[in-house]
């Protein structure tokens, strides 16, 4: 349903962090360590249901008259809406032809104010908590850190062990999105 358009940028600083909680001080790990950071950003986003760093998205909508949601939180920004004609061309819609609603939760919606022949929309926009690593709240930051440190330390063990680890999800806890079913 959304297409990361700009993944979101993981510092340098992040890798620093993750080899000092390591006491690594080699850069032979650099590009494993690096892959296990951008997989605990992942985690992180699918426990909390909340992008941890700002990236750019896009997701395809039907083009209804009603209010629909974004499936991602938090939304910054929209950035832009196009109509996806069926054989997949794409032509912007001018800001006067669609309303949209940033909500309080961080969420977002929009609903399209006119009419036109194309079954679908596509909505880009930028979704993140926060806008860099070094901002991250430390609960979220350090959750990521502590995770991809578990993933380096168990990555030759064949046991499964809960994801993330009760430690990680305490500190993520807070940050939880929780959905009624």
């Amino acid at each position: 349903m959304r297409a990361i358009l700009v993944p979101p940028v993981l510092a340098p600083e992040a890798l620093d962090e993750l080899k000092n909680w390591l006491a690594i001080s080699t850069p032979q790990d650099d590009v494993s360590l690096t892959g296990l950071l951008k997989s605990a950003v992942e985690m992180c986003e699918a426990f909390t249901r909340q992008a941890p760093l700002e990236m750019q998205c896009e997701e395809v909508l039907a083009a209804r008259h009603d209010w629909q949601y974004l499936s991602t939180h938090p939304v910054q920004a929209i950035t832009g809406v196009e109509q996806v004609l069926p054989d997949g061309t794409r032509s912007p819609l001018a800001s006067g032809s669609y309303a949209v609603d940033l909500t309080a939760d961080g969420g977002a919606r929009i609903r399209l104010l006119s009419p036109f022949a194309s079954g679908r929309i596509a909505v880009q926009f930028t979704a993140g908590v926060a806008p860099a690593w070094n901002v991250l709240p430390d609960g979220l930051r350090h959750g990521i850190i502590r995770l991809a440190a578990h993933n380096y330390r168990q990555r030759d063990l064949d046991a499964e062990k809960p994801v993330p680890p009760a430690a990680v999800a305490a500190l993520w806890s807070p940050w939880r999105r929780l959905r009624l079913a």
